[in-house]
């Protein structure tokens, strides 16, 4: 048996008494506004001029009862106004009951209500609404942690417990001011760095979710079953292999803002469920890139921050270019005064025994590596970073280096510490990345569960052609935590993955 508190019991029982009035709490039709908080507060100029014959909704958020007049406050999507209830404006023929019982007795602060009427100044000057119809439009049966302040200034009933507001991001939106900001500024950012791709004849594409090989990346994969088919699924961990068979098939230019999805640990910058922008440009390789990207963000951080020194955990960041470079084991050398690029596996274990960073046998010399990088490095990369020139056993599905052996073209930007964007020239051969492919085999021989299979579809295609490319991916979540200065993940999705309650 479902169990209710007290007011949820007192506002299922108004919800009974509005239905015996007739009243349908719940409508159906549709309710015509034309006009919302702020168009009728920046259009008011005076009596003479204000508008006229206005209809808005909005959600009940705060109530003054009095006699034969009353105020409420309504939110709207765009902010709150005052309405002014009169009881012979709303019931101008003889029967009350709209005002004297189901306003006064039955609504309650949450409720969605309709209002139209007339705009006009208070004596205090707060612009408001002068109601003549008020129509239900939902009953709100929970009630709402309205904020109350005490003399002392202690604030009582916020709602500003994180995980509470994760579970429940319907009422976070509803009660925290500037809780929509965030997401707002998350679909700008979205939208800038699509319209910039527009503009280069890019084209905007969709590829498969539900992959038959996890590829693309090193990371552990999601698994499924298709009935139909009988046969494994993965969800995707990239979407990389699929954008380059467009290019062989003729595209100059391809992206996707895509949903990726691994099954990982989950932290303040992972979750199993994210967003990533990748794009691949025929003709170009990873100098073009990083010109390309300093760019772009260049004019991301000015249209949604408006400058592009951005403030970020008490940091300054210039996200303006030319960003600094330096190579992969340049910086590592910088940090422990140790070069470690012609280590044996041995010896790299050996090394991060004495460091005590954590290994397991499965771990190859990719991994090792990228474990020490990660350990003294990544943590100091405040400023726009590029690390450039990653090993070949880190990078197999980047081209080798043109002219430095044992390494490849590939960068990774790193900014305020944490990874934002990975890009390579592109491994075009089909027979170096088979190779490449076989030794990730290997690796999954030795127990990597985040080694690559091979992809002899995608092979196929690098067979008729691929053109000299460059490609990237860039992780929405992170660039938008970075624009709006949130410390989690969390923070900048909706819906973020979380245990399930207990309760």
């Amino acid at each position: 048996m479902e169990k209710h508190t007290e007011q949820e019991r007192i506002r299922r029982n108004s919800l009974e008494k509005i239905k015996e009035k007739g009243i349908n709490p719940y409508p159906a039709e549709e309710y015509r506004i034309n006009t919302n908080s702020v168009e009728i507060k920046s259009n008011f100029l005076s009596d003479e001029t204000a508008p006229r014959g206005i209809s808005i909704a909005g959600r009940i958020m705060g109530r003054r009862i009095m006699g034969k007049a009353s105020f409420v406050q309504i939110k709207d999507e765009k902010g709150r106004i005052q309405v002014y209830v009169n009881r012979d404006e709303i019931c101008p023929q003889e029967d009350k009951t709209m005002y004297n019982e189901v306003f006064k007795k039955y609504l309650d602060i949450g409720d969605i209500i309709g209002v139209t009427g007339d705009v006009f100044v208070t004596k205090v000057g707060e612009i408001s609404i002068k109601a003549k119809t008020i129509k239900i439009l939902s009953k709100s049966l929970k009630p709402l942690p309205i904020v109350k302040t005490d003399a002392t200034g202690e604030t009582y009933d916020d709602f500003k417990n994180t995980e509470l507001r994760y579970r429940q991001r319907s009422l976070d939106l509803i009660v925290n001011e500037g809780a929509w900001e965030t997401f707002e500024k998350r679909t700008q950012i979205i939208n800038s760095i699509r319209n910039i791709l527009n503009k280069q004849g890019y084209m905007e594409v969709e590829t498969p979710i539900l992959q038959p090989i996890a590829g693309g990346a090193a990371a552990r994969p999601f698994v499924t079953h298709h009935n139909t088919l009988d046969i494994p699924l993965y969800l995707r961990i990239a979407n990389e292999l699929y954008l380059k068979r467009l290019i062989v098939g003729g595209k100059n230019g391809v992206y996707e803002f895509a949903k990726d999805f691994r099954n990982e640990g989950m932290d303040r910058t992972h979750n199993p469920e994210f967003t990533m922008l990748e794009f691949y440009v025929a003709y170009k390789d990873y100098n073009w890139m990083m010109g390309f990207v300093e760019k772009m963000f260049e004019k991301v951080a000015k249209e949604v921050c408006g400058d592009t020194k951005i403030k970020y955990n008490n940091q300054e960041i210039q996200l303006k270019g030319p960003y600094k470079k330096i190579a992969f084991f340049d910086a590592i050398q910088e940090k422990t005064g140790q070069d470690i690029s012609n280590m044996t596996n041995e010896e790299l274990f050996q090394y991060c025994e004495s460091k005590k960073i954590e290994t397991n046998n499965s771990m190859g010399r990719g991994k090792l590596f990228d474990s020490i990088f990660g350990e003294f490095c990544e943590k100091d990369l405040i400023q726009p970073t590029y690390i450039t020139d990653y090993p070949i056993e880190m990078s197999p599905l980047s081209k080798k280096h043109r002219e430095k052996k044992g390494l490849t073209e590939r960068f990774e930007l790193f900014i305020n510490g944490k990874e934002i964007a990975n890009a390579y020239s592109e491994q075009n051969n089909p027979i170096e990345q088979r190779k490449s492919f076989e030794e990730q085999v290997e690796l999954s021989k030795k127990g990597d569960e985040e080694a690559m299979l091979i992809d002899n579809n995608f092979l196929t295609a690098l067979e008729y052609g691929m053109p000299p490319t460059s490609g990237i991916g860039i992780g929405i979540d992170r660039l938008t935590m970075l624009l709006t200065n949130k410390k989690t993940i969390q923070d900048v999705l909706f819906f973020p993955q979380m245990k399930p309650d207990k309760k």
